[in-house]
Formats: C-alpha cells, sequence, structure tokens
C-alpha cells in the first residue's frame, strides 16, 4: 500500500512537492494512539516492517533478526533497537545528566541524530565503512588510548567482523573503568554454541547460513555471553518486557521487539 500510494503520487505531482505530499499522507495514515515512538514523539496506529525473511533465521528462531510486521517508526524510522537503547539511557544511566564521552559504531540515523543534540555530550560516530560519519574505525584495531570512553554503542556489529573477540577486548580497552557498553548482536535461545564457518564467504552461502549476506556467524545468546565474559566485560542482560510502563509495558507502548534482551556489558 505505502509503494502504490507513492508511486500515485510521483504520477500526478511535480516532482518538487512529491517528498512533502508523501510525508503529509504518512504523518496522517500512521497517526493513532497504539503506538507512540520515544524518539521522535509520534504518535502512531501501526508500525511499517522490517528486516529479512531468509528460513535459517526461522529455524534458529533469531532474536533481533527476522522480518517482523511491527517493527520501524514510520515517521522518523527509528527501529526497536534504537527506541530500546535510547529508553534504556533515558531511564537507566545518567548519561543524560552528566558530561561524558561516547563512542557510538555504525550510528543507527535516528539515535544518532538524537544523542548528538544533547550538548552535555562528547559525541563521537565511528563506522569502518560507512562515510556518513565523524572517524574511519576499524574496531579490532582503534586508534583511541585506553579507557577513552565513558560509554559504548555498538548494536549488530560484531556478527559482522571475524575477528571478535579482538574486537570485545578493544571495546573493553577503552572504556573507562566503571563504564558500560550497550552490544546488541542477533541472539538464538535455540543453540549452545554460535554457528561459524570460515569458508562461508560469498554473499549468497553467507544469506543461506548466517540469514543475511555480510554476517560471519549466527551467535548463540549463552556463548556470546561466554565471549563477552572473556573479554572482560560483566554482562548484565535488561529485559524489558519486566519493567513497567517507563519501557511501554505491558501493552509494548513503544513498539519494541518482544523478546530483544539488552546486553549491557559493563567494566
Amino acid at each position: 500500500m505505502k509503494k502504490a500510494i507513492k508511486s500515485l503520487i510521483e504520477t500526478m505531482t511535480p516532482a518538487g512537492v512529491q517528498a512533502r505530499i508523501f510525508r503529509a499522507y504518512v504523518r496522517l495514515s500512521t497517526r493513532g494512539d497504539r503506538y507512540e515512538c520515544p524518539l521522535c514523539g509520534a504518535r502512531l496506529n501501526t508500525l511499517w516492517p522490517r528486516g529479512l525473511d531468509h528460513p535459517v533465521l526461522k529455524t534458529y528462531d533469531i532474536i533481533g533478526g527476522g522480518y517482523r510486521e511491527q517493527a520501524s517508526c514510520p515517521i522518523c524510522g527509528s527501529t526497536e533497537r534504537e527506541r530500546l537503547v535510547w529508553l534504556y539511557i533515558k531511564h537507566r544511566t545518567d548519561l543524560l545528566r552528566r558530561p561524558a564521552r561516547l563512542l557510538h559504531v555504525a550510528p543507527e540515523p535516528q539515535l544518532g541524530k538524537v544523542l548528538q543534540q544533547m550538548a552535555q555530550l562528547d559525541y563521537l560516530s565511528a563506522d569502518l565503512y560507512d562515510e556518513n560519519v565523524m572517524v574511519r574505525m576499524d574496531i579490532t584495531d582503534i586508534q583511541y588510548p585506553d579507557a577513552s570512553f565513558d560509554a559504548i554503542i555498538c548494536n549488530h556489529v560484531l556478527e559482522h567482523v571475524p575477528e571478535d573477540g579482538r574486537a570485545m577486548r578493544e571495546l573493553h580497552r577503552v572504556l573507562t573503568p566503571g563504564g558500560w557498553a550497550i552490544l546488541q548482536v542477533p541472539v538464538s535461545e535455540k543453540i549452545q554454541a554460535s554457528v561459524e564457518d570460515p569458508d562461508v564467504v560469498t554473499p549468497e552461502e553467507r544469506a543461506r547460513v548466517f540469514g543475511q549476506e555480510d554476517h560471519v556467524r549466527i551467535y548463540a545468546r549463552r556463548d556470546y555471553l561466554a565471549r563477552l565474559a572473556a573479554a572482560g566485560f560483566d554482562v548484565a542482560p535488561f529485559a524489558w518486557w519486566e519493567t513497567g510502563p517507563a519501557f511501554g509495558a505491558p501493552d509494548n507502548r513503544y513498539g519494541l521487539m518482544p523478546r530483544e534482551t539488552l546486553f549491557v556489558a559493563r567494566k
């Protein structure tokens, strides 16, 4: 339906006003009271679908991946993980109430935009390939000294990194003592050991085996926590659905992923 309306607008209106008309249509057609986006404040009757549907994602029952009917905010584009991280920062940390140095690896667009506007934060966005960041960074060889950052957000990155143990140790190294890192990855609770195979190298094979063409593994939850611990982190998984209204429970007001545990790793 969204594509059909957009195509109709493009056919019937001048190019200069198409985007504005489509945005106005989206705002009107999605306005409601079922959901609220904590990043842009929109009140919505629905969220938009997102995600891949490779069979392996269903086979391993991947949490944090796969196709979801209710996922993206139609107004700002935020995903479930962006909204969850923002709510955690807002309600479970003091990051917004004091000067702090924050490293945001492979930044989610809307979350990054909001955090960068916080005057008290010394905010640094980083990525190995994306040019729309402040610095180019390889997280297996971070160019900053020990204890450079009070907090780190690194979501859905480690499943792309062959040497993930080295990356975890580097993230631990540049974190200040007492600091925290949110390190989300897609995980499976059905398996005991992570699925890895260095011989799987083509995009097609990676999509078939790992669920995405640029992933190099499927993490088993228990194994992932053990790897973070081996890198020196003290990990406290946070189950948002066990909390109250601040995280939208019990009716999932903020459109979070039902079983997505937040992996909060501390130094």
